[in-house]
């Protein structure tokens, strides 16, 4: 695969390696968005259909993306908090009385199951990752499965985790969340897009993926999948367009209890939007067209050398066997200041995210080889001038 800049308007001096924080639009999701933009100024031309017709087709790309079984389990919704709230609103809580997540976690997919345990009596278990690191990832995931029992009610994690790309074996997490009959919950926003994952083989009850980052679509806009086991669920709003025969606008006044079948029941409130469900569709056929086992290989290829070369200048990185290789995070040396390296990336245009205690890196198929060289010039010269 070759650099794919040229789909993307950015800026030849600026270095954009931090695709984790927020993506660059692509040229075609940006003409889409303005396409949506001007298609209100005659409204004559939407029709009823309109409403559904866009909907469907992002719901299958989407299944197909994660290989869902069928486009009505994958529900449209704005943010992964929502996408959490409505899991939680309907797991059964007599199957458990503990819930599994990996320290330092994303604040979405904590503060859902905190919120479940004070209503429910639930205890939260945070994994901590291991000290040091001698097979720190590994060692990670042991603890993740040494955790998980027959009082576990849910298991709740991301693919990679968020501030440094440390990988999750969700195939073997999975097997032992079901082993113990508890629900596996996955927040794919720093994985779907760029990492494959396959709903069916991991058998995730839920996967929540936010569109800003990895999916390159617009913000505002996530995308869920959810399994049999949450498909009979009550939604977090009774909107009248997740209702069973919402298409037939002459019969909305003729209510309707039954939902729509399969997650579509979950789907926000004006969910048809104009704008971001055409961006998204855009979006996610350009990642098809490149397919994420492709996006996975062009990152690890083009910080191949990265990788390679920091531990010389005293910076730690996770094992490769044990991170993602569009996102991980490096320990910094001790005699480095942070806010010296931050001050120096910037001076370079250098864009890259402190998460937690790691610096971390995340390219895309829009970086080359001259992107990776000025962020390794700054990260060696910065520990020869200390």
């Amino acid at each position: 695969m070759d650099c794919q800049k040229h789909l993307f308007s950015l800026s030849d001096d600026h270095h954009y390696l931090n695709c984790s924080f927020l993506s660059p639009l692509l040229k075609s999701v940006e003409k889409a968005g303005i396409q949506g933009i001007k298609g209100k100024s005659q409204p004559w031309d939407i029709t009823p259909d309109h409403f559904f017709e866009d909907s469907n087709t992002l719901r299958s790309l989407f299944a197909k993306l994660v290989n869902a079984p069928k486009a009505k389990d994958i529900a449209i919704m704005p943010a992964v908090s929502y996408g959490l709230a409505t899991v939680a609103k309907n797991i059964d809580p007599s199957k458990g009385s503990s819930i599994v997540i990996a320290g330092e976690q994303f604040p979405s997919n904590v503060y859902a199951w905190k919120q479940f345990c004070k209503e429910h009596d639930c205890q939260l278990k945070f994994v901590d990752p291991p000290q040091g690191f001698d097979n720190r990832g590994k060692k990670w995931n042991k603890r993740i499965l040494d955790a998980i029992d027959s009082d576990t009610l849910l298991v709740a994690l991301g693919n990679v985790h968020w501030t440094d790309g440390t990988w999750f074996d969700l195939k073997t997490i999975g097997a032992k969340t079901r082993d113990n009959d508890a629900y596996f919950v996955i927040d794919g926003t720093q994985s779907v897009g760029a990492l494959p994952i396959d709903v069916q083989e991991i058998k995730a009850d839920a996967l929540i993926c936010a569109g800003y980052k990895w999916l390159m679509g617009p913000y505002s806009i996530t995308l869920g999948y959810f399994g049999p086991r949450l498909q009979d669920g009550i939604p977090l709003e009774e909107g009248w367009i997740v209702r069973k025969d919402s298409e037939d606008f002459s019969g909305l006044v003729d209510y309707e209890d039954d939902y729509q079948p399969g997650a579509q029941r979950f789907d926000m409130g004006e969910r048809s939007n104009f704008i971001l469900v055409p961006m998204m569709i855009e979006a996610i056929k350009q990642i098809l067209d490149w397919e994420p086992q492709n996006i996975q290989t062009y990152c690890e290829q083009l910080t191949a050398d990265l990788e390679r070369g920091l531990p010389d200048h005293g910076y730690q990185i996770e094992d490769p066997e044990w991170r993602a290789g569009h996102m991980f995070g490096i320990r910094l040396p001790a005699s480095v200041s942070l806010k010296k390296l931050q001050h120096q990336l910037d001076e370079d245009n250098i864009h890259v995210s402190v998460r937690g205690s790691a610096v971390r890196i995340s390219p895309n198929v829009y970086n080359d080889e001259q992107d990776i060289a000025m962020l390794f010039n700054v990260l060696k010269n910065i520990t020869s001038d200390t």
